[in-house]
């Protein structure tokens, strides 16, 4: 027999345990299957990225029983600030500036870095009820039944649930084998992440630099520091990785500017390939996905896990309303609301960011004018500047309950 759950999460990064969570709270019995053994996740250096958390994203972890802890270790985006320009020439004079103060709801969102989030959802998930982990597992087939679905593992395992959520990123087992698809290309282009510490404080505004050879972001962290997206076409990319300290500030320093001062490096550098990675699909036969196993998209608005925790909230809340109506909660109508909720959304943003690093990344002189005008009439214009502030925010569109600090 196999071991059961009602719903089998594959996935023990952020947006796995996140959805448990939410899952847990509305009454399911969750397992969460990560290939990954614990002790790597609960590494402090395991990762190094930082998370520009929108509005929204902040009310699900409260939701969720996390963002009152997770605060503390949080820094509030007061501004954004965009341009765009070239390494040592400075930012044009046509720029954007977004301010939380055009908004009622307060901050736009908050800056946290992975190890925090990730210890707080590992703990999260220990001390929750009817949630069982199974770490260092791999999945190696799933097979769906009239009336549930099964996977099993390398060790030779069987699990049970009645849905099976793939939250395994950009190379989802889970989708591969539910037959879904995926749309992908690369940018040939590699983000190169780090901490930097400055002499003048940031506050709280965080800077999206659009360069030809890619954008940089300068995201808030708590104190006199800044984590960096650095966006650096490939080779380059590598050649900087390869290079010590020294001259890797060397060359971040003309791309960073000196309005914060010196600059230094606060703790290790890292780097991921950027590309689009698209499921054609959102949905099978009992089989969900969220997160990068659904919509993998270039940093360039971070945006990534902001769609990822939508997923989750509009997941949760599909699942829990089928519960309290009775109906069998992997059926294809039931699964099929959910796709439709979140389908147009990823679309959506999936085709934005990939239009606005082709856009920006590049130095034809006719693309940068126009860009440059179209920035400055949005700067200009309060309405469009709201809209954008609100969309940052995740306060646009049709916002699951989560999303709105309530439970699904």
């Amino acid at each position: 027999m196999a071991d059961h759950s009602d719903i089998l999460i594959v996935g023990g990064g952020l947006n796995g345990p996140a959805l448990a969570l939410a899952l847990a709270q509305a009454g399911f019995s969750v397992t969460v299957i990560d290939a990954m053994v614990r002790d790597t996740r609960d590494d402090p250096g395991f990762d190094g990225r930082a998370y520009a958390l929108a509005l929204t994203s902040c009310r699900m972890l409260g939701a969720i029983g996390l963002w009152s802890d997770l605060r503390a270790h949080a820094e509030p985006m007061l501004k954004i600030a965009v341009s765009d320009g070239h390494a040592g020439a400075g930012p044009s004079p046509f720029a954007m500036q977004f301010d939380h103060a055009e908004i009622e709801e307060g901050p736009m969102g908050h800056v946290i870095e992975d190890r925090f989030l990730r210890r707080a959802l590992m703990q999260a998930l220990d001390d929750a009820p009817g949630v069982t982990q199974i770490n260092g597992a791999q999945v190696v087939a799933q097979e769906t039944t009239p009336g549930g679905v099964t996977a099993a593992l390398a060790d030779g395992r069987q699990l049970s649930g009645r849905v099976l959520v793939g939250a395994d990123g950009r190379s989802s087992g889970t989708a591969t084998r539910a037959g879904i698809r995926r749309t992908a290309w690369g940018y040939g282009q590699t983000a190169l992440v780090c901490a930097v510490a400055h002499e003048r404080p940031h506050e709280g505004v965080a800077h999206q630099f659009f360069m030809p050879s890619g954008p940089l972001a300068i995201l808030p962290l708590p104190g006199n520091v800044s984590s960096i997206v650095w966006s650096e076409e490939t080779p380059r990319a590598k050649a900087l990785m390869q290079a010590d300290d020294n001259a890797f500030l060397a060359a971040l320093r003309p791309r960073f500017g000196d309005f914060l001062g010196e600059i230094s490096l606060d703790g290790q550098r890292f780097s991921y390939p950027l590309g689009l990675s698209l499921a054609q699909r959102l949905v099978a036969n009992r089989v969900a996905l969220v997160g990068d196993a659904a919509h993998g998209l270039h940093p360039i608005a971070g945006q990534g896990l902001n769609a990822g925790f939508r997923d989750i909230a509009a997941l949760a809340e599909v699942l829990a309303e089928a519960k309290r109506r009775g109906e069998d909660i992997g059926t294809a109508p039931v699964l099929d609301r959910y796709a439709q909720w979140r389908r147009f959304d990823t679309a959506a943003l999936a085709m934005a960011t990939d239009t606005f690093n082709r856009l920006f990344s590049n130095d034809n002189p006719l693309l940068r004018l126009g860009r440059d005008i179209g920035m400055g009439l949005v700067g200009a214009a309060p309405g469009l500047r709201r809209g954008f502030i609100r969309e940052a925010a995740g306060l646009t569109g049709d916002l699951p309950r989560l999303m709105q600090g309530q439970p699904a």
